[in-house]
């Protein structure tokens, strides 16, 4: 059968027909990828061509209540491992990395697990090249490769805070290798040295990243977070918003510029208290003993003018990491420079008396015309307790209220705290903060104790309330503790008439603009003075001057405790205070002095507390406390002029030995003080205020990161091949500098880094 023969020609058609309809069908295709879904495919490419990199936020500053900043942010030079670029790039070098064994856990199961060896590639691949140009330094290798397993977001600072001439080398030089980055960012700088140390606190590394944060970026920079007082309180405050850099990637994944950068905003800055040059009155007149605590209040809100402790510390040695040895050092030191004895409680002795005397002005069992004699002591049960006058032969005779408040007579007290009972001291002293938290949140702070037959049936059980527990009460002994800071607002309420305040310590948070800070409502954060209670409930007007009387005499009668406290041109008033008290299990006398100032209008609260005194109050505490004020007081009215200035730490060389008595030659004027401590009773325990958090330890090298050149040098890698050569990648030309670029200026701003991504 013969078959229909198809023309040449129409076969040409057929085929032109097939060719138009693939076309069509390829139009279409194109169509759909490049114009339908291009956006998604654009979005791809770009990320997939991107690299972000996380910048840290930038702290806000902490001003006393002028405006003098007392914590700024400096610029700090670090050279980083980006460890990823490292290890990739000795993978192109080099071929397989070398590869190291641990122990791991996979599903909750140990099983030993490989990984790229980190130090090796470091110490045969990165440390040679730095060691030629005097640039290498010891590490601690076994931190860098736990650091390479679980936390490779992270950069690892190989060299933290380096000088400028070091900085000058990595610009001058072409160090020329991938994943080493100098990288400029902003520390904290403590602009006067120890200068209120134990109140601003330090920062360090954050304990934990935050992994789900770390992922969003390819590369992330942590924030420093605050851990210990102001730093750590105001912590939210402080705290700016990070940044981010975008990279750019090149097909071969080698970054090569950088695409655009939103800079980090800085935190609000935070307003204390805290008067600088009061401050620095303070912390001048108590480096006159070798561990003691200070406090200065304006009794008229509660504000806090100054906090001492001494000794203290430099917490620019925490910046940005402190060296393992040097925190040992800390640790070990017998005075316990971390320690804030402003916030730490320890049995107050006959400062405690105030409380006491203002339990017997309440309610029926008013005891303001209450005269009790004094015959040496008091016998409750099988024990006496003993006046201090015992030990001068001689007694108090009988005598009243205000009186026994200016001899300190403790056998007046004794019996008075009875006749008032431990319910009503322990009420009084609950309004006034004794036992209580003060709201401030320090690191460490301490609440001391405000005994009572309750507190008796918590903490020993096995013992029975007396009247010889009140006894040791009424007088500031026993169980009673408590720190500077609850005195002195305890005498803000005499001071004023009544009124109790909780201490405050931050005044205002602003942001860069000048604005006060708002919370998530969008409301103005408040740090108004807060009450704590009004006493003028409890203890009539004339009671209450009656008290204040009392604390008058104390220092501006003759046969006062507290005589040299006097001042010529101003009226104080004020008490005096010996304890006994076991700390680190040696029993020693403690000295107190509590006062205010002027009598009529008082404007300051001094509390001050001496430990190691073989001294009393007033010849050890007394002094230091009239120094502060004589001095606060005559630059008021223009007389003195304080600087504020950078100051080195307050160290005793021998820290434990025992202070009998202060003066500064001619402040104070006054007759001896003879009050002392009963020995008849032992020392309770005290409680010491800790200096909060670890800060950030950089420990010592160990063997595999001593790569100085006293130590045998690891040999050089062999490439597997000699390099093609190729334009320097963005790793290669940014952190290993330019040669004909000069040196940045050794002060940069730090609020923009000039180097690395």
């Amino acid at each position: 059968m013969n078959r229909p023969r198809i023309s040449p020609l129409l076969r040409l058609q057929f085929l032109g027909i097939l060719m138009l309809l693939g076309l069509g069908a390829l139009a279409v295709r194109l169509w759909w990828v490049q114009v339908a879904r291009g956006a998604e495919w654009t979005a791809r490419i770009r990320g997939s061509s991107e690299a972000t990199v996380r910048i840290p936020s930038i702290r806000g500053e902490i001003r006393d209540r002028n405006g003098t900043s007392l914590v700024q942010n400096r610029a700090s030079y670090e050279v980083d491992f980006y460890l990823p670029e490292m290890v990739k790039g000795y993978r192109q070098r080099y071929g397989q990395p070398p590869l190291t064994v641990y122990r791991g856990n996979v599903s909750g199961m140990p099983k030993d697990l490989k990984e790229a060896d980190i130090v090796k590639i470091v110490n045969d691949g990165i440390v040679p090249r730095l060691d030629d140009l005097d640039l290498a330094r010891d590490y601690n290798a076994g931190q860098l490769q736990k650091h390479y397993r679980t936390n490779t977001e992270v950069p690892y600072t190989y060299i933290k805070d380096i000088d400028f001439p070091t900085m000058a080398k990595f610009s001058e030089h072409d160090v020329g290798l991938p994943g080493v980055d100098i990288a400029i960012k902003p520390v904290r700088a403590y602009v006067y040295g120890s200068f209120a140390a134990h109140l601003l606190g330090y920062v360090g590394a954050p304990d934990d990243i935050n992994k789900e944060d770390a992922k969003k970026y390819t590369f992330f920079q942590g924030d420093v977070e605050g851990k210990s007082n102001i730093e750590k309180l105001m912590d939210e405050y402080l705290r700016g918003k990070p940044g981010v850099r975008h990279l750019r990637r090149n097909a071969k994944g080698q970054i090569d510029s950088v695409l655009k950068e939103d800079p980090p905003q800085q935190g609000a800055d935070v307003f204390l208290t805290l008067d600088a040059r009061i401050q620095a009155i303070a912390e001048e007149a108590l480096r006159a003993v070798s561990r003691a605590g200070a406090v200065v209040v304006d009794p008229n809100n509660g504000n806090i003018l100054a906090m001492v402790s001494v000794p203290s510390f430099d917490p620019n040695t925490f910046i940005p990491s402190i060296k393992a040895k040097d925190w040992k050092a800390l640790q070990k030191d017998e005075g316990d420079p971390l320690v804030n004895r402003a916030i730490s409680a320890l049995p107050p002795g006959s400062t405690f008396k105030l409380v006491t005397a203002f339990a017997g002005l309440r309610g029926q069992k008013n005891l303001a015309n209450a005269k009790y004699s004094c015959g040496g002591g008091v016998s409750y049960g099988d024990h006496f307790f003993r006046c201090w006058v015992a030990e001068k032969h001689y007694t108090h005779g009988t005598i009243g209220l205000a009186d026994a408040i200016k001899v300190s007579c403790d056998s007046f007290f004794y019996q008075y705290g009875n006749a008032a009972g431990i319910q009503s001291i322990d009420a009084v002293g609950k309004l006034l903060g004794i036992g209580e938290e003060s709201g401030l949140h320090l690191s460490g702070e301490q609440t001391g104790n405000m005994p009572g037959p309750e507190w008796m049936q918590i903490h020993h059980p096995q013992e029975r309330w007396s009247q010889a527990q009140t006894a040791n009460v009424s007088i500031g002994q026993g169980y009673t503790l408590v720190s500077p800071l609850q005195l002195a607002m305890a005498y803000v309420a005499a001071a004023n008439g009544g009124t109790c305040y909780y201490p405050r310590l931050v005044d205002k948070v602003l942001d860069q603009n000048g604005t006060p800070v708002v919370d998530e409502q969008g409301k103005t954060v408040n740090f108004a003075p807060r009450i704590r209670a009004d006493l003028r409930n409890e203890v009539s007007p004339q009671d209450m001057e009656l008290v204040r009387r009392g604390l008058w005499k104390v220092v501006n009668e003759d046969g006062g405790t507290g005589g040299r406290a006097r001042l010529k041109d101003v009226v104080v008033a004020g008490k005096t205070g010996t304890a006994q008290a076991t700390d680190r299990g040696q029993e020693e006398n403690v000295a107190w002095f509590a006062c205010f100032a002027p009598f009529d209008h008082p404007k300051y609260v001094v509390a001050v507390m001496v430990q190691g005194a073989s001294g009393h109050g007033g010849e050890v505490a007394g002094p230091i406390a009239t120094r502060i004020l004589e001095r606060t007081l005559a630059q008021d009215e223009g007389k003195f002029d304080m600087q504020v200035a950078w100051i080195a730490p307050a160290h005793h060389p021998n820290p434990l030995q025992l202070i009998k008595s202060v003066s500064y030659t001619g402040s104070n004027v006054g007759g001896e003080d003879e009050e002392g401590a009963d020995t008849s009773q032992s020392g309770v325990t005290v409680q010491m205020a800790d200096g909060g958090a670890q800060p950030d330890v950089e420990p010592e090298a160990d063997a595999a990161g001593q790569v100085s050149k006293q130590q045998t040098r690891v040999a050089r890698a062999q490439p597997v091949a000699t390099p093609q050569p190729e334009r320097r990648g963005f790793f290669q030309r940014l952190f290993g500098g330019h040669r004909n670029t000069p040196a940045p200026a050794p002060t940069p701003t730090p609020s923009r880094r000039t180097r690395g991504f």
